[in-house]
This record gives structure tokens, C-alpha cells and sequence, in this order.
């Protein structure tokens, strides 16, 4: 399986809204709004990176990076997500190398370090951990809130995520 890894350009739009509403649909911990969260984070010129998984000249996968503030600065910090696989693809790689990718891309360009709220079983396994003193108030746990610094401190304080993940912009 040769996957190939790039940012999106604007012919990808329709896709990724595609592969996003059909990676969450039937999702017990969504509410089926990713897709409309990537475009709203799109519209809003908020989206710090943002890559597709081609397989055979079609676009099966996608992740979204953006700025977050702490305590309401802005540090060179970035919140992963969503990423989304196609159903039919899922669980084969293709979400951990376009993470893989993505968190490099972001370390390259001079970032601190980046956080999310997810399944601390999936996300582990890149090196996100949950901090005490760093904390998302959107996060059904603190354990679903993790981070992972690319240099050696973790700030202290109350993350946000751009407005574009609550609603419109």
C-alpha cells in the first residue's frame, strides 16, 4: 500500500469534508460536526497545516493542525485534529503516518508542541501524555487531554482551541 502524503490544496475540499463526515458518522463520542469544524477552521485562515493520505490518486485520509492559546497567549502551541481515515481503510496505518508526518512538519517549523483531546490508548503510542497543569475544560476526562512537547517544558494553564471547534467563526 504506497500512501502518499500532502498538504491539501482546494481541489481536496469536497473530499475531505467526504472522508471527515464518514470517519466520525456513528461515532458514540461525536457529534458528526468535523467535517464542518475543517472547513470552518479553513474559512477562518486557521489551519496551520493541513495534509491528505493519497492511495492510488485518491484521497483516503486527512489531519488538521491549528494554533491554540494558553491562558489566552498565544505560545507556538498546535491542536491536532480531526483526522480521519475512510471507514474501509481504517486501523491499517494510514491515520498514524499522516499524524507521524504532521507532527514532524510542525517540529520543523519551529513549534513548541502540540495537544488534543482523544483516546489516550490511540494517541499514546505517538508520545501525548496527559499533564496536570495543562488542562482543556472541553475534555470528558483529564486523561483525554494530552500534549506533547517538542523541546523539553509544558506550559501551565487552561488550553482553548480556535473558535472554529465550538461553532461559527
Amino acid at each position: 500500500m504506497e500512501i502518499i502524503i500532502r498538504t491539501e490544496q482546494s481541489l481536496d475540499y469536497s473530499a475531505i469534508e467526504q472522508i471527515t463526515a464518514a470517519a466520525f458518522a456513528d461515532k458514540p463520542y461525536s457529534n458528526q460536526t468535523e467535517h464542518l469544524m475543517v472547513k470552518r477552521l479553513r474559512e477562518a485562515g486557521a489551519l496551520t497545516l493541513s495534509l491528505v493520505a493519497e492511495l492510488d490518486g485518491k484521497i483516503v485520509g486527512h489531519v488538521a493542525f491549528s494554533a491554540v492559546t494558553i491562558n489566552g497567549e498565544y505560545l507556538d502551541w498546535y491542536g491536532l485534529g480531526p483526522v480521519s481515515v475512510i471507514p474501509k481503510l481504517q486501523k491499517q496505518g494510514i491515520g498514524s503516518k499522516i499524524i507521524r508526518m504532521g507532527l514532524s512538519l510542525l517540529k520543523e517549523k519551529g513549534a513548541k508542541g502540540c495537544v488534543l483531546e482523544g483516546s489516550p490508548i490511540y494517541y499514546q503510542r505517538f508520545g501525548f501524555k496527559a499533564y496536570p497543569h495543562l488542562i482543556y475544560e472541553g475534555a470528558p476526562a483529564p486523561e483525554y487531554f494530552m500534549a506533547m512537547p517538542f523541546y523539553e517544558s509544558v506550559p501551565s494553564g487552561k488550553v482553548e482551541f480556535h473558535q472554529a471547534f465550538y461553532g461559527d467563526v
